[in-house]
């Protein structure tokens, strides 16, 4: 038995998927969840095979729910997103059923997992590029997770971030978070007038910088109201001169 949870806010969705699933007598639904804490646990506790996740959430939505995932099962995405998001979805090779939910479009959607499934195939998670994709707003949020409990933290309360190996320090007036994320999609994401990439190391609130003082080889140290101390680069430098005209 394929074992699946959905997680949408919406009942009315997930009574539809409901309906279609009890059409089959090859699939077992461990979980419905309302949001995306909810579906972190039952994922978490269930393991499920495939999960049906809405994309726009109250609390998470479902890619910052995604994020928060070690280990992801396979995921038919549900969304009312328009036409040009889901020509992102389909870049991206990412399944997904498009508001209202067609039959023959889920028949299609679940027949193209099931062959995975039944195959082993190697599970392909596109959803980090799909999701960078579907960014053009400029982030307002962060999620993380510390230790076993998930934290928002609203990009305002962001004094730097450091790169660190595969994640991000993103460093908080409440202490440090690592994020599994890179410096380059957090640049492409934060507000320019906001953020500052001053190294290829570091992203700096403008509003945090103390004072800037000059290191040998073009290379420049800044002090930030925290006291702590970062690089900046000759590039960094010439950024940062661009945007509040040092």
């Amino acid at each position: 038995m394929i074992k699946i949870i959905l997680i949408d806010d919406e009942p009315l969705a997930r009574s539809i998927l409901i309906e279609y699933l009890n059409e089959r007598n090859d699939v077992v639904i461990l979980a419905e969840c309302n949001d995306g804490f909810e579906g972190v646990k039952a994922i978490q506790q269930h393991k499920p095979d495939l999960i049906f996740l809405d994309v726009q959430m109250p609390k998470l939505n479902g890619f910052e729910m995604l994020e928060l995932l070690d280990d992801r099962p396979q995921v038919i995405f549900t969304t009312a997103f328009d036409e040009f998001a889901i020509k992102a979805f389909e870049k991206n090779a990412v399944d997904y059923l498009l508001k209202p939910i067609n039959i023959d479009r889920f028949n299609q959607a679940f027949e193209k997992f099931k062959n995975t499934f039944e195959s082993n195939s190697p599970v392909k998670s596109p959803t980090k590029q799909l999701q960078e994709t579907l960014e053009e707003e400029s982030l307002e949020r962060v999620v993380v997770k510390n230790g076993s409990q998930i934290k928002i933290i609203p990009v305002q309360q962001i004094i730097y971030l450091e790169a660190y190996d595969d994640y991000v320090k993103i460093h908080t007036k409440d202490g440090l978070f690592l994020k599994n994320k890179t410096m380059s999609s957090f640049e492409k994401q934060l507000d320019p007038k906001q953020f500052i990439r001053v190294h290829r190391s570091f992203i700096i609130k403008v509003d945090q910088l103390a004072k800037i003082e000059p290191m040998e080889k073009d290379s420049y140290i800044a002090t930030l109201l925290t006291g702590d101390k970062v690089n900046i680069s000759k590039s960094g430098y010439t950024r940062l001169r661009q945007t509040i005209g040092l």
